[in-house]
């Protein structure tokens, strides 16, 4: 069977319970750049704890939430289902409760959605979504956050149970979970993250299940880039198709840029069970969003093979035809100040074959914090080779948080090619030859303006990667298996694992 891959965003939120900006800014933000949505309001907290004068506030900020949202839950689902457009946008709506000792869950039904569910305890809720299913409906739930200390709404690996949830969320905007020392620590106000709270802790301890990334935002703008997304490998796009492959764990979790991703072992694909075979041909096929760092795949949590691609200084093949990735993103200047950006882009003697946008919502750890100003400020659209492009910066919070906007332009071109912007009715330009050597930047104005950065032009193959490693084992135990890929800009991808059971 032939599947296609899309990305997405599964848990997010707005304030249709606590959090910011419309629902219909959070759908129409995520048709930007997503290829699905499932929007997430606030439920419940069975083992809230007790009012206490410094937790007051917080206990009464998650209790509005909580109200708010089961006053709206009818038309929350009616709007979400009225964007859904078969063969161009998937949305479907979900909810999430909260557990101190057992820790969060994003709780997802297809089609039973006439109330929510508020069970008393997480048990409870496994005992619901297995009795769904068990009827013949649709329904799971994905633990996320899962990084924090168990007790402080960290996962519960104790029980867990992988039947009612077949994912486990493992990239947000609390940071990655994926091992004890995975890029992106937890700097949320919630706490740090604890090693006993990983992904690699519920594959050691025998469970099964696949991985995704959500942003986790709450300010109306899923896929918020950066914080975390999903891929999937699915027929078609449509929402059975994408429920099917979240049930099958055909999916993997991106840090924000696209990249595709296919990873098999004897043919068989992400989240797959066979059985014991001792010879093992993993088959890695990689098309990522910039140059590619390195691979990694690992068995039983120790990796066994590493493919690095060290930088080098490119090879054109001479003056003809190239095939590459240029990103341009706008923004910087002093943090605070709002610029408004109406920019088109060009491309001289080349042809724009792919566009992805790369945007950021009002981006905070903090869902109480609010921003002055609406929560839908982007857009764009292509025409040939010329693309336009809409948004507004505030300055990046820290030299470490990147609040840019911006937009990658896959091309067909030559060294000659240039790249003409149209930036506030400014004329800047640039050209492939230049580059290939290295990135270039425009201010709006003097020292401390807004500024442009069109990145180093990335060529096909070094985003593009084929790749083969055959391992052998004695079947003593089941193995699981899993990649990982780092590109030089820091984005991340992490496939689902691929289990051969043991012989015994």
């Amino acid at each position: 069977m032939q599947y296609k891959c899309y990305f997405g965003d599964i848990h997010n939120h707005c304030n249709a319970s606590y959090g910011h900006g419309d629902l219909e800014d959070a759908l129409e933000n995520a048709k930007l750049q997503l290829d699905f949505v499932s929007i997430t309001g606030h439920s419940s907290w069975p083992d809230i704890p007790d009012t206490t004068p410094e937790l007051e506030s917080v206990i009464d900020y998650h209790k509005r939430g909580f109200s708010k949202l089961e006053k709206r839950w009818a038309n929350f689902v009616q709007l979400i289902k009225s964007y859904n457009r078969g063969g161009r946008f998937v949305a479907f709506p979900s909810y999430e409760v909260h557990s101190l000792t057992e820790g969060d869950y994003t709780i997802y039904f297809k089609d039973n959605l006439k109330k929510m569910f508020k069970p008393k305890s997480i048990a409870e809720l496994q005992k619901i979504v297995l009795e769904e299913r068990r009827r013949g409906g649709k329904a799971f739930i994905v633990p996320h956050h899962i990084g924090y200390k168990k007790g402080f709404r960290g996962i519960n690996w104790d029980t867990y149970n992988e039947h009612a949830s077949p994912l486990i969320e493992i990239v947000s905007m609390h940071g990655c979970s994926e091992s004890d020392n995975a890029a992106f620590p937890y700097l949320h106000t919630m706490g740090p993250r604890n090693g006993k709270n990983t992904m690699q802790t519920g594959l050691s301890m025998g469970y099964h299940f696949g991985v995704i990334g959500s942003t986790d935002h709450h300010s109306a703008h899923p896929g918020s880039n950066g914080y975390g997304r999903v891929a999937v490998w699915a027929e078609e796009l449509t929402e059975s198709a994408i429920w099917s492959a979240l049930e099958n764990r055909r999916c993997y979790a991106v840090t924000g840029d696209r990249i595709i991703f296919n990873y098999s072992v004897n043919d068989a694909a992400m989240g797959e069970i066979i059985p014991f075979v001792k010879q093992r041909e993993h088959k890695i096929s990689l098309t990522a969003g910039d140059t590619v760092d390195y691979v990694e795949l690992l068995k039983n949590n120790t990796v066994v093979k590493r493919y690095s691609f060290p930088f080098n200084s490119h090879d054109t093949g001479g003056k003809g035809r190239l095939k590459g990735k240029l990103f341009i993103e706008v923004g910087w200047g002093e943090y605070g100040i709002k610029h408004k950006w109406n920019i088109k882009i060009r491309v001289d003697g080349g042809h724009i074959l792919d566009v992805e946008p790369r945007f950021h919502g009002r981006d905070t750890v903090d869902p109480k914090i609010n921003f002055e100003g609406n929560y839908r400020f982007s857009e764009w659209e292509r025409s040939g080779d010329e693309v336009r492009l809409i948004t507004e910066t505030w300055g990046n919070p820290t030299t470490l948080t990147n609040a840019n906007q911006g937009i990658c332009l896959e091309i067909d071109c030559s060294p000659k090619t240039k790249i003409v912007m149209d930036i506030n009715h400014k004329i800047f330009s640039t050209d492939i030859s230049k580059l290939l050597e290295c990135s270039d930047s425009f201010y709006l104005d003097k020292f401390l303006s807004a500024a442009v950065h069109v990145n180093r032009f990335v060529l096909e193959n070094e985003y593009k990667k084929e790749l083969t490693y055959t391992d052998y084992d004695n079947g003593k135990r089941e193995d699981f298996y899993y990649v990982r890929v780092k590109q030089y800009n820091g984005q991340w991808a992490y496939s689902s694992p691929i289990w051969v059971r043991g012989l015994e």
